[in-house]
């Protein structure tokens, strides 16, 4: 293990680009398939060939097949206790603002009610037995249209759990224009949720340009062609919008051609702010140790810059500012001890 590769494992981190079902690992699907046997395979190898993506559209349909294994208030339940295992276990996350999407599990017949008891239920625990703080971000799946946001939102103000800090805006892009959820966001915004939608992964600079213009975005989702826009990118870090830079599931997805092509550079030369996560990193063959890893070969970063790095995900998160400000020590406290062993040797 390289130098670098065991600080950004033992780094404190948080996370604010992350979706609930898309962070159920091979082994949580393996279970999930094994309770419901149907169209995912619970076999590993299978499921690896499963999680090939041919493209954005397929990806969705991969991801609604792992939806439909969620059927029961227990299945979702046992998908958010064990992810927050695996974050806190695997990747030394402290903090996480998890994008749920509960019209989804809805629509399959578990009620809002009980989604909400099952995810708290965990949440507690989690924090209780991993030291793990969670919070949860509602998003409209983007491809069920306004029945799904008007659902939605209801929930998100009808339902509220004080760990709800966010609403946002996920699914395709292409064919869902963002401005006809402008009055959901509003609403929202005016309850005090803030606003984070997907924007810009599969579509054009305009698609962010509506985001920040239109839904009030306080960071962009993906955000990945802002790049196309010179006014757009001076814009955003005028005003100091975060974007959550995914770059695996760039990739995967074929959000960016390859690696070397994509934004982030440009991102970071712009002085707008990036934050780096995992999006659905199972799905992606990924986790957040490795986007942090991709992430510093990219920007050539030592430890001090990915330290930074973390630091920039503290402080565009809705945490708290106790957690930020506990967790923003634990990162300085970890680069100290990394200079320390390093002078000694």
């Amino acid at each position: 293990m390289s130098d670098l590769t065991s600080f950004i494992a033992g780094l404190p981190k948080a996370e604010l680009h992350v979706h609930h079902v898309g962070s159920a690992s091979p082994r949580i699907v393996a279970e999930l398939a094994e309770r419901h046997p149907g169209v995912v395979p619970s076999d590993p190898e299978e499921l690896q060939a499963f999680f090939t993506f041919r493209d954005f559209a397929h990806f969705i349909d991969v991801y609604l097949a792992v939806v439909d294994l969620i059927r029961t208030p227990e299945d979702v339940e046992l998908l958010t206790y064990e992810v927050a295992r695996e974050m806190r276990e695997g990747q030394n996350l402290r903090y996480a603002e998890l994008t749920c999407t509960p019209y989804t599990s809805v629509i399959r017949g578990i009620p809002i009610q009980a989604y909400t008891e099952a995810i708290e239920s965990a949440r507690v625990r989690a924090e209780r037995d991993f030291g793990l703080v969670l919070r949860w971000i509602y998003d409209i799946p983007g491809e069920s249209g306004l029945p799904a946001a008007d659902a939605t939102l209801s929930y998100a103000l009808d339902h509220r759990v004080d760990a709800l800090v966010g609403f946002g805006l996920g699914g395709p892009e292409i064919g869902v224009p963002r401005p006809q959820f402008q009055p959901h966001f509003d609403a929202a915004r005016a309850a005090g949720l803030r606003s984070v939608p997907h924007a810009g992964e599969t579509t054009g600079p305009e698609t962010v340009w509506d985001a920040v213009r239109l839904l009030g975005a306080e960071r962009i989702g993906h955000g990945t062609s802002s790049a196309m826009d010179p006014l757009l990118m001076d814009y955003l870090a005028e005003q100091r919008i975060p974007l959550e830079v995914c770059p695996s599931s760039n990739i995967a997805t074929r959000a960016v051609e390859s690696l070397d092509r994509h934004p982030v550079t440009a991102f970071r030369d712009a002085g707008v702010i990036v934050t780096i996560n995992s999006d659905d990193p199972p799905m992606f063959g990924t986790d957040l140790n490795a986007e942090y890893a991709i992430a510093a070969e990219l920007l050539e970063l030592d430890e001090s810059g990915v330290a930074e790095l973390a630091v920039a995900a503290v402080d565009a998160s809705f945490a708290p500012e106790a957690t930020k400000s506990a967790l923003r020590s634990e990162i300085a406290d970890h680069l100290a001890a990394t200079w320390a062993t390093e002078a000694a040797e």
